[in-house]
């Protein structure tokens, strides 16, 4: 029993050199199709600094096979930065969709912008958008001018929904920042990472899910 809960701190210690967690999560009803998630987690060392860990993924990655998750779930924020009109996920049916959930005051995020930066530069238009969720964990953070300050800070150009009420948090059941989704044209999640890392596989799941 010992070796076992040291396993578990261990693995935990892990993934929180490449995301954050809050420092109280409310219990929530457990996802029934948890258990299918494929979560990949990068065990990178902590780098002091907010520049690429990872050096960018090849312009045309090898597409893969990804199973269908579980239908994604509802984003329905009324403010946003970078999209007046705001948006859902069901606006962008038939469109394959990258969901982000990030906080501008952690660095782990910081690191994933200009990775997200790239892919909007490679991908957007009809087929390809990004929702960007940002979810604040202090206070300073609740302030939409500092959130907007932050996104011209850091030349994020995609949409970015203000979650401060946690409603889209709550109902995608989400426990870390950041952490990237992939839904496709028909609204079903078909890849998701935790954290830092993975913009390779990330880049291929996007050509893959473009490709169908």
């Amino acid at each position: 029993m010992t070796r076992l809960i040291v396993i578990l701190l261990i693995s935990l210690l892990a993934l929180s050199v490449v995301a954050c967690m809050p420092a109280a999560v409310e219990t929530s009803q457990t996802d029934k199709a948890a258990a299918a998630v494929v979560v990949t987690d990068s065990n990178s060392a902590e780098i002091p600094t907010v520049e690429p860990t990872e050096p960018m993924p090849d312009p045309t990655p090898t597409p893969f096979p990804l199973p269908i998750l579980y239908p994604a779930p509802p984003i329905n924020n009324d403010v946003w930065i970078n999209n007046d009109a705001g948006s859902t996920l069901n606006d962008l049916r038939g469109k394959v969709v990258l969901v982000e959930f990030w906080t501008f005051g952690c660095i782990n995020c910081k690191r994933v912008i200009p990775y997200m930066n790239e892919w909007y530069a490679d991908y957007a238009g009809d087929d390809f958008e990004i929702l960007s969720v940002h979810y604040p964990e202090f206070r300073y953070e609740h302030d939409i001018d500092n959130v907007r300050a932050a996104v011209t800070e850091h030349g994020i150009e995609f949409p970015v929904a203000i979650d401060n009420a946690r409603m889209t948090w709550s109902a995608w059941n989400q426990r870390y920042w950041p952490t990237r989704y992939l839904v496709d044209r028909d609204g079903n999640v078909r890849f998701r990472h935790i954290g830092e890392g993975a913009y390779a596989e990330t880049a291929a799941a996007i050509e893959t899910l473009l490709a169908e």
